[in-house]
C-alpha cells in the first residue's frame, strides 16, 4: 500500500512552505508533485494536506505519516549502516546544519575532508542565521556558537570563542574610547537580530568590580552578521562579534577592542546530536575531521 519512496516523498512535501518549494527540493515540476501526492491520498483514502493560498497545513493523518514515516526511514537507514559497517565502511547521509559565516569558513572544509576520506557519504550542508527556525528533524549535527536553551540535546564542545566588544579606529578617533560599559548608551551600536535572545541587553563582568548590564539604543541592526562586521570595519559603530570573525581584524589593526577589562559572555562553539546523530559512524568521522581543524584554535594561534 505504501513504500519507503512514497515517504521520502511525503517527508520533503510535509516539510516545504508550498507544492511549488517542495518540488525545487524534489527537482520536479509542480504538476508532478500534485499527480504523486493526489495518487497516494486516493491509495490511502486520507486526505494529508489542506491547501490554502499562502502555505501547506498538515491533516491530522498528515501529521501521522509525516511523524511515523519519519521514523520508519530512520529505522531502514540505522539498519543499512549496521550492515554496511560489518565491512568497515562509512555510508549514509550526513545533514548538518551551521552559521552562515562558521559554517563556510570551517564547517565546509571539515564535510569536504570527510567525503574524500569516505566516498559513499551524502552531504548536505544547512547555512542559518536563525537555529530556532530550525525543525529538529532537518538535522543530524547541528554547529552552534554560543549557548542553546534546549538542554535534550547532546551537546558536544568542539573550541573556545569570546565575545568581543570592538569598533573601528576611524570611528573612535570622531567619537572618542568609552572607559565603562555604562559609556555605550552614548554610542553608536550595531546588533545581529539572528535568533530570539535579547540582543539589545549587553553584559559585562569584572575581574575586581560587581557585573554591569547596559541596555543599548541599536543605530544599527541586520539578521546577518557580515552586514554587522561591515559596518563595524567601516567606522559607523561598535559592535560584538566572535573572537573567531574578528581575531584578524584585530591583529592588523582594521578594528580595536574595547573596555578590555570587561568581559562578556563566551560564545564556544558546540556541536549538538539529534535523536539519531550520536549513533552513527559518519558523525564520528566528521565531528573528528572538525575537532582537527579546530585545534590549534585558529584563531588564538
Amino acid at each position: 500500500m505504501i513504500t519507503s519512496q512514497d515517504l521520502e516523498f511525503f517527508g520533503v512535501v510535509s516539510g516545504a512552505s508550498s507544492l511549488a518549494a517542495a518540488a525545487r527540493a524534489l527537482d520536479v515540476t509542480p504538476s508532478a508533485v500534485t499527480q504523486r501526492l493526489r495518487q497516494l491520498e486516493q491509495r490511502l483514502g486520507v486526505r494529508l494536506l489542506e491547501r490554502t493560498s499562502r502555505r501547506l497545513h498538515l491533516t491530522a493523518e498528515g501529521q501521522l505519516l509525516a511523524q511515523r514515516g519519519a521514523e520508519v526511514l530512520a529505522n531502514m537507514e540505522e539498519l543499512a549502516e549496521a550492515l554496511v559497517e560489518r565491512r568497515q565502511v562509512v555510508t549514509g547521509h550526513l545533514r548538518v546544519a551551521a552559521p552562515f559565516g562558521f559554517g563556510r569558513r570551517y564547517v565546509a572544509g571539515a564535510m569536504a575532508e570527510l567525503r574524500t576520506r569516505h566516498p559513499e557519504v551524502k552531504l548536505t550542508l544547512t547555512l542559518f542565521e536563525d537555529p530556532v527556525g530550525l525543525r529538529g528533524d532537518a538535522w543530524d549535527v547541528l554547529i552552534h556558537v554560543g549557548p542553546l536553551t534546549d538542554s535534550t540535546l547532546t551537546l558536544h564542545r568542539l573550541a573556545p570563542n569570546r565575545r568581543i566588544l570592538c569598533a573601528a579606529p576611524s570611528y573612535l578617533e570622531r567619537h572618542g574610547m568609552p572607559e565603562r560599559p555604562e559609556d555605550l548608551r552614548q554610542h553608536a551600536c550595531g546588533v545581529i537580530r539572528e535568533d530570539q535572545s535579547d540582543v539589545t541587553l549587553w553584559r559585562f563582568s569584572h575581574a575586581q568590580e560587581e557585573a554591569v548590564t547596559v541596555r543599548v539604543q541599536p543605530a544599527l541592526s541586520s539578521n546577518d552578521g557580515e552586514v554587522t562586521k561591515r559596518w563595524g570595519l567601516a567606522g559607523l559603530g561598535i559592535i560584538v562579534r566572535s573572537e573567531w570573525d574578528v581575531a584578524e581584524d584585530l591583529q592588523q589593526g582594521r578594528l580595536v577592542p574595547l573596555l578590555p577589562a570587561w568581559q562578556l559572555p563566551d560564545a564556544d562553539v558546540v556541536a549538538l546530536l539529534g535523536a539519531r546523530g550520536g549513533r552513527v559512524a559518519r558523525t564520528a568521522h566528521f565531528l573528528e575531521s572538525l575537532r582537527q581543524m579546530l585545534q590549534p584554535v585558529p584563531w588564538r594561534v
